[in-house]
């Protein structure tokens, strides 16, 4: 039972934590088996560069800036200009509770924090993931505190939420391998897996890439990397659950 991304989260868990992490019978400690069959023209990630729209994409530490890197989050509109959205399996499982402690770091890399830390102030994921870790509902809506008096989006921007676009979308993911010290990004169409799953093929999405951002051409955030399979157990195949009236009843409640 490979977790590519989900094991490196709770390594980071563990070593926030204090904890010794034995060997596991489920899950790998780089990428998982990448797909090598029929040359099916599936492309692969690059290094993204970096821009200002982009650097609204960054990385979750755990405790402190420079700490066990977790997931990728980012940036998303909201009135209170103060939000991220992620993967719900980053914040939050049966084995660890939820995490508290965060900080995102917008466009981190190699070492550099362009735009400072953001301490997390609020987790907020669905019922059905709290209680039952429900893949249909793997997403997670996070405040984060401001900082020298500006809000994040103030700073950044951030994305605009899309529901109810349906499948076939041509989007980019960009996200944060823990063994990257930039960013990587790709660019597919979505298809679907299942009436309320959608799939996105492109290699080199492992470890930490859980919660990177599906955004369109029009600066929309339509998925994030988790739902079935948590994200997937190949870092060829991503997944997300589909961002309809589940997320935007998340969000509605995110901005209340």
């Amino acid at each position: 039972m490979a977790r590519v991304r989900w094991q490196g989260l709770v390594l980071a868990r563990a070593l926030a934590l204090g904890l010794a992490l034995g060997a596991a019978g489920c899950g790998q400690s780089g990428a998982g088996p990448a797909d090598t069959g029929p040359a099916d023209g599936t492309p692969s990630a690059r290094t993204a560069p970096a821009s200002p729209v982009g650097d609204r994409i960054g990385t979750l530490f755990v405790g402190r800036e420079g700490g066990p890197r977790a997931c990728t989050a980012s940036v998303v509109d909201s009135p209170r200009r103060n939000l991220l959205v992620t993967a719900a399996h980053c914040v939050q499982s049966a084995s660890f509770g939820r995490l508290d402690d965060l900080v995102f770091a917008p466009g981190y890399r190699n070492g550099k924090l362009p735009y400072g830390s953001w301490p997390v102030q609020q987790v907020l994921v669905d019922q059905g993931w709290s209680e039952r870790e429900d893949p249909e509902h793997d997403v997670a809506f996070l405040t984060v505190a401001p900082v020298g008096g500006r809000e994040i989006a103030d700073v950044l921007g951030g994305f605009r939420l899309g529901t109810d676009l349906g499948f076939g979308l041509p989007v980019s993911v960009t996200g944060y391998p823990n063994e990257a010290e930039e960013p990587i990004t790709c660019s597919n169409l979505t298809s679907r897996q299942s009436t309320t799953q959608e799939r996105f093929d492109c290699h080199g999405y492992t470890n930490g890439t859980s919660g990177s951002p599906w955004v369109t051409g029009a600066g929309e955030v339509v998925g994030v990397i988790g739902g079935y399979q948590e994200g997937g157990d190949t870092e060829r195949t991503s997944y997300s659950i589909t961002f309809d009236q589940r997320v935007s009843e998340l969000y509605r409640r995110a901005t209340a």
